[in-house]
């Protein structure tokens, strides 16, 4: 399965990681590649535990992605 997730530098140090379409899944790590190593194993754990409670596993379709740009006036 292929999930999509969010890197932000932290407000204070490290960065934060979340997974949208698995809510509630969130993750920390003090580099990007430690943020993203912590969040694999948490979205791993997420997933086994709806499988154990029977509970259907939300897979991602039909999603777009947007950027923009705003240049202050």
């Amino acid at each position: 399965m292929r999930y999509s997730v969010i890197i932000e530098k932290g407000r204070e140090s490290g960065y934060v990681t979340v997974c949208p379409i698995l809510r509630g899944c969130v993750s920390q790590g003090a580099t990007k590649e430690e943020a993203m190593k912590n969040i694999k194993e948490a979205m791993e754990a997420y997933i086994e535990a709806l499988i154990e409670d029977g509970i259907p596993v939300p897979i991602e379709i039909g999603k777009d992605i947007v950027e923009l740009e705003i240049v202050a006036r």
